[in-house]
């Protein structure tokens, strides 16, 4: 019995961690699209020196995840959940990634003027927003169908992308000298798009937790 409960609170550790870098990852992307939307460049570099902070949660998961495996010698549903936390540790260190390449093509655009308002890339980003706060939810519920629900939406956000990305190669002909502008704007929206998808794969995680079964969600 205290063999379980050590195992359950290295486990609550564990997870606990994972949360708390989640919610770091969240402020980084919604902090890196306003300072896009704003072309705040110290709050752009700022969210790059924050990115370690991130990287740091992803080793400290890690190590804990070794020494619980090492320790506990974990099999069948106990082995998933900490497979699955890593798993999905790792997709949030990438959506960390993602509001750092938002942050530096900020940079890159620099005080440009915008060749037109940033709208439709937070609409975008909201989806993937919401999604990601649902994944954690179905995560943290070991809610299958909740996580299958959540991909779905996956769909909204490639609809999106594809309209924003068409429209914005329609102003190169009457903006050549903003190339690179239209460009930095275009990967922003491919870097949400990304955001999305990780989220995806949080969800087949969050099934492989539940079921054992591996699931690609992103076809």
């Amino acid at each position: 019995m205290a063999i379980r409960r050590n195992f359950d609170n290295n486990l609550k550790e564990l997870k606990d961690k994972l949360f708390d870098m989640a919610d770091l990852a969240k402020v980084s992307l919604k902090e890196s699209v306003i300072a896009l939307k704003t072309q705040d460049i110290e709050k752009a570099e700022e969210i790059i020196k924050k990115d370690h902070l991130i990287n740091q949660y992803d080793n400290e998961i890690n190590n804990l995840a070794i020494i619980l495996i090492a320790k506990e010698s974990p099999v069948a549903t106990d082995l998933r959940k900490i497979i699955s936390a890593l798993r999905i540790c790792s997709e949030i260190e990438r959506i960390g990634d993602m509001a750092t390449n938002i942050a530096k093509s900020t940079l890159h655009i620099g005080n440009q003027k915008l060749i037109k308002p940033i709208e439709e890339i937070p609409r975008m980003l909201s989806i993937a927003e919401e999604m990601l706060e649902e994944a954690l939810t179905a995560f943290y519920s070991e809610d299958a169908s909740l996580a299958k629900k959540v991909a779905d939406r996956d769909d909204e956000v490639d609809e999106l992308y594809g309209k924003l990305v068409k429209e914005l190669m329609t102003y190169i002909p009457n903006y050549p000298n903003e190339i690179s502008q239209i460009t930095q704007l275009a990967f922003t929206c491919r870097y949400i798009e990304r955001v999305a998808d990780h989220v995806t794969n949080i969800c087949e995680n969050v099934i492989f937790l539940v079921t054992g079964e591996r699931f690609d969600l992103n076809n």
